[in-house]
């Protein structure tokens, strides 16, 4: 028993490890080669944690090795362009200018009930406001409404706009993130001051922000 819970452990971390290597892209972001991978590093995971007789060794070699692999391929699409068509293909137009491509339609085989469930999803009820629909390489729809059905930005009414960066996150769950503190500009003392004028300490925070108009968010934890 000892024996499976050790190896099972060390199959664990590595696939963890091999994984995080390979990136960071989601499931549903991956190209078709590097979901081959993934689920063939999964299965070759169980192999040794099911055989307790094979050495441990015998699993793990196939997935250093496919790890590689794909390290490699990887490596050959960043640099090749001809590479990269060729393993992960092209970008398709499904609809241009309010008009379906039925022939694009029928290589992809994807049918009309999908098109049009993708395009409410994004949004879109009449393909006749699609300027551009484009199936990705990774086969997720992407819609470029035309200019006259698209929402109005600022931009587009001439309003000038104030700069809107990403909020640092200070505390979280009681934990103060002094990197993030130091990179807007303030120091422990500047914190434990604005927590003192809410009569709180760090670890009563659940979780705080500043933005960059410098608007301080402090959400206490429940009971505090």
């Amino acid at each position: 028993m000892l024996n499976v819970f050790i190896r099972s452990l060390i199959i664990y971390v590595i696939v963890v490890v091999v994984m995080r290597i390979m990136g960071k892209r989601q499931l549903g972001q991956l190209q078709p080669f590097e979901l081959v991978i993934t689920l063939m590093i999964a299965e070759l995971g169980s192999i040794p944690m099911e055989n307790v007789g094979r050495p441990l060794i015998d699993g793990l070699i196939p997935i250093f090795v496919l790890t590689l692999a794909q390290l490699t391929l990887s490596y050959l699409t960043l640099k090749s362009e001809r590479i990269r068509a060729f393993i992960c293909g092209s970008p398709s137009i499904v609809i241009q200018n309010g008009k379906i491509n039925q022939r694009e339609l029928a290589r992809l085989r994807l049918n009309l009930n999908d098109l049009l469930e993708q395009l409410r999803a994004n949004g879109i009820t009449n393909v006749s406001d699609v300027e551009f629909a484009i199936i990705e390489t990774v086969g997720k729809l992407n819609v470029i409404p035309k200019s006259q059905k698209r929402p109005v930005t600022p931009a587009d009414l001439k309003i000038a706009t104030d700069y809107e960066g990403i909020p640092f996150t200070l505390i979280m769950d009681g934990h103060i993130h002094h990197q993030n503190l130091s990179r807007a500009n303030k120091d422990i003392q500047w914190l434990e001051d604005e927590l003192k004028k809410r009569k709180l300490q760090a670890r009563d925070v659940f979780f705080a922000s500043l933005d960059t108009q410098g608007n301080l968010d402090i959400q206490p934890k429940e009971g505090k």
